[in-house]
Formats: structure tokens, C-alpha cells, sequence
């Protein structure tokens, strides 16, 4: 860690850190020692690099650290990487780093608690930058990754409530059921099922909402088609 830290090579950061990558999963005995030597720090700095290896590298191994990590891991690479710096990086010129970073947030905003906890402090940023690439002209894949954000989203108890209060997001949500690319019509049916389940407090009138926007309309258009009968089984 501290010849990452202290080693100005570029050749040697790209390689410790795609180590790091490895280093940094759920299981791994080294996550821990890592964490406690100013890891977290030290990826959030490589994001900031103008080598596009570097970039992927750091906010990969940060997606790698925060998958099922303590809420206080969670809040520590937040607080370091900061909102500015994760905007910036939905706007890299390397689709890959754009996948990590949506990854990254797809990995904070787990747990059901923890995406309370999360939303109560950065739900604007967080949802200006789902939309941001819902609008934007990005790959299917990355859409898709915004798409199970939202669903995350859709599953806290109270964070729920902010997809509901957008009416913009929802009418994405239309459009994405009907959308002719496969896996995004299952991303937006997977946000909508969140949104939907019939034993969650509140479910009725987020249904009547959902009803008045089109939302029901459109689940009921694809449960229809005959191609579609694998997500009638999978989320209802």
C-alpha cells in the first residue's frame, strides 16, 4: 500500500492497483488491513488521474470495496470521493470507468437500511445522476445499470417515496417499458416491481400514482407480448 501511495510510476500504479482490484472483494482477508491503511483514500485520488487505466482501476476496486460493505465503509467512500468527483466521472471519455462508477453506486445503495441512510443524505445527487444518464446518449449496458439504481432505490422503505415524488423519472419509466432494447424493458420492470409489491406500506397509493402516469398501462402492454412471458414469471 505505501509504495502505491509514495510511487509516482505510472506502469507500477496500474499494475498494484488492478491487484488492489482483487484485493478488495467481499471475502477477501486483505480488505480490512487495506481499509485501515488509508485504501479508500488513496482509489479516490487514482479517479481523479489523467490516465484512463488509473481511473478504471480506482473506481473499480472502490465498486469492489463497497459490495456488501458496513454502512460506515459506505459512508467513507462517499464523504472522499465526494459527488462533484463521481459527476465527473459519469462523464469520462471511457465507457468502462462509467460502468464502475454506476457499479459503485449500485453497491452503496444495497441493503435496505443502508439505502435509507444513504438517500436521506444525497438523494439529489444521487437521482440527478441517474438521470443524467437516462437522458444522456449512452450504451444500452449503462442505461441498464442506471435502471437497477432506481430499483435499488425502489427498495428502501422511505427512499421509495423520492422515485415517487419524480414524476420525470416515472415517465422515463414508461418510455423504458417500452423500450425495443430487452434488458433495459427488464431494468424498468425491475424499479417498478419495487415500487408495486403489494405488501409494502403505501402500496396502493403509490399504484393509483403509477396508474395515473401510465406506469400500469405499460407493465400490462408487455406482460402481454407473447416474448415477454419469462418477466411475467420472474416479477409477478
Amino acid at each position: 500500500m505505501q509504495l502505491l501511495k509514495d510511487s509516482p510510476d505510472t506502469e507500477l500504479l496500474t499494475v498494484g492497483s488492478s491487484t488492489l482490484c482483487n484485493l478488495l472483494l467481499e471475502f477477501s482477508p486483505a480488505k480490512e488491513p487495506m481499509l485501515d491503511q488509508g485504501a479508500v483514500e488513496m482509489l479516490c485520488n487514482l479517479t481523479k488521474k489523467p490516465e484512463a487505466a488509473l481511473r478504471l482501476n480506482g473506481i473499480w476496486a472502490l465498486m469492489n470495496m463497497a459490495f456488501q460493505a458496513e454502512q460506515k465503509v459506505k459512508q467513507r467512500i462517499l464523504c472522499c470521493l465526494g459527488t462533484e468527483q463521481m459527476f465527473r466521472l459519469l462523464g469520462d471519455s471511457d465507457t468502462r470507468v462509467i460502468m464502475k462508477t454506476l457499479g459503485l453506486l449500485r453497491n452503496l445503495l444495497s441493503t435496505r437500511q443502508h439505502i435509507d441512510i444513504i438517500m436521506s443524505e444525497y438523494s439529489s445527487q444521487v437521482m440527478q445522476a441517474v438521470i443524467v444518464v437516462l437522458e444522456g446518449s449512452y450504451p444500452a449496458e449503462v442505461k441498464e445499470q442506471a435502471l437497477c439504481i432506481l430499483g435499488n432505490i425502489g427498495d428502501g422503505e422511505k427512499a421509495k417515496d423520492l422515485i415517487m415524488a419524480n414524476e420525470d423519472v416515472l415517465r422515463k419509466l414508461v418510455d423504458y417499458l417500452a423500450h425495443p432494447e430487452s434488458k433495459l424493458q427488464e431494468a424498468a420492470l425491475f424499479v417498478a416491481s419495487n415500487l408495486v409489491w403489494r405488501e409494502e406500506a403505501g402500496a396502493a397509493a403509490r399504484q393509483a400514482r403509477l396508474t395515473e402516469l401510465g406506469v400500469l398501462r405499460a407493465l400490462k402492454l408487455l406482460y402481454a407480448r407473447q416474448d415477454a412471458a419469462h418477466l411475467h414469471d420472474k416479477y409477478v
